[in-house]
């Protein structure tokens, strides 16, 4: 018998995902001889079990608002629809909050998907890039006729995100261990996350904030993006958030970013 390795290789993860195969060629007849063995359905449910310990530590934040038990279950349906596509685990679970968001047991916790955003927003401020941090004295130092036409950029760690629910709350007082507040205020915010001196630190960011940064990301100039924050938040104090921000350390210290460029 003679086939490619990858054939044979495809063929056995379709069995493993528990795929039917659109046609039947000499690698299914060898993967049916394989699946028919006993110790098949051990090492596909090693295979499961790997993947959702890898939702486990991917999303703990999820896993303690719903408790062990649940989550197990839903990450199991996750697993047979969305298996991992790369082999570096921490990658795995992109579209987890999507899951979530369409998953019917999760209908009467309308918040669970902003919590698992925000796990994820971690693990990607956590695996970014590394890049020096702007300082604020850099910042500073420079003429203020230039400071409206500067750009600031967000470093490749930094993440945020605006939700129409208290979700940072719900997030930072669970990945935190507190208990959450009571009553709670059921409306919008936002969390900012950034790697700071090797590990990420987080905190919540207001609509203004959030426009802010989404500003600068696009590139607009800094006279811009503070018009565009106070638009969204007219009550922003500008100067607070611009030291809470350089203290994250949020904006990319390049030398771009501290000229002019009026012109891009």
């Amino acid at each position: 018998m003679s086939m490619s390795l990858g054939r044979f290789q495809d063929a056995f993860v379709d069995a493993l995902e528990g795929v039917e195969p659109a046609a039947f060629d000499e690698a299914d007849g060898l993967i049916a001889t394989l699946t028919s063995q006993p110790g098949f359905a051990v090492y596909r449910n090693t295979v499961t079990k790997g993947c959702v310990d890898a939702l486990r530590a991917n999303f703990p934040t999820v896993e303690r608002l719903v408790g062990a038990e649940w989550f197990t279950a839903a990450a199991a349906h996750y697993v047979r629809s969305s298996p991992p596509v790369r082999a570096q685990l921490i990658e795995y679970g992109v579209d987890f909050a999507d899951f979530l968001q369409a998953f019917e047991p999760a209908r009467e916790l309308p918040y669970l998907a902003g919590v698992a955003r925000l796990d994820r927003l971690w693990i990607e401020a956590f695996s970014a890039a590394e890049q020096a941090p702007l300082i604020l004295d850099a910042f500073a130092a420079q003429a203020p006729e230039t400071l409206a036409e500067l750009h600031l950029r967000p470093c490749a760690a930094t993440r945020w995100q605006w939700f129409a629910l208290p979700v940072f709350t719900i997030w930072r007082c669970n990945r935190e261990e507190l208990d959450v507040p009571q009553p709670l205020i059921w409306q919008g915010e936002g969390g900012l996350m950034c790697r700071l001196a090797g590990r990420v630190v987080w905190q919540p960011l207001g609509a203004g904030g959030c426009a802010f940064l989404d500003a600068c990301a696009a590139r607009c100039r800094l006279d811009e993006a503070s018009t565009l924050a106070l638009q969204a938040q007219p009550d922003l104090d500008f100067n607070d958030l611009l030291a809470r921000l350089f203290e994250a350390g949020v904006f990319a210290a390049e030398p771009s970013d501290l000229t002019s460029n009026g012109g891009d």
